[in-house]
């Protein structure tokens, strides 16, 4: 394909309208991931504290029994870590395809619906996989009562 014409300034201004609320996305996709490498963070170090408890503490060997539950939340909270960045990645591939199409005059109406329909589903998935592991760990406060 030869080198484009170069795309007006109404041309441009309207693809940087169109790629707003994706932007937007994007922002909350990173504050999201923010929350949840945090929400790791804590369950790793949890299980790393139990994990050096000593077998000889019986008051608080028992405590170790929560380990299985702390794992299945960081499986939870990886999973949804791995939702939002494919998420964030789809948006950002949505802004490109937005951009290029404009520079080349392409239609891209389409192309950019299903990439913002597919980031907010993956996003959906990674919001649905935070709400399981908040059961879990909202859970976890019966077995201390």
């Amino acid at each position: 394909m030869p080198f484009p014409d170069t795309p007006s300034v109404e041309q441009l201004s309207q693809v940087i309208v169109q790629v707003t609320a994706p932007s937007f996305l994007l922002g909350a996709v990173a504050g999201f991931v923010s929350l949840l490498v945090s929400r790791m963070n804590r369950v790793v170090d949890r299980i790393q504290l139990l994990n050096s408890i000593s077998t000889g503490d019986e008051t608080r060997a028992r405590l170790k029994e929560d380990i299985p539950r702390l794992k299945r939340r960081a499986q939870l909270l990886n999973k949804a870590i791995l939702f939002a960045g494919t998420s964030a990645i789809l948006t950002c591939l949505l802004v490109m395809v937005a951009f290029v199409s404009a520079f080349y005059q392409l239609r891209h109406e389409y192309g950019v619906a299903v990439l913002f329909i597919a980031a907010v589903g993956v996003f959906t998935a990674a919001l649905a996989n935070l709400i399981r592991e908040t059961r879990i760990s909202l859970h976890e406060y019966d077995m201390y009562n």
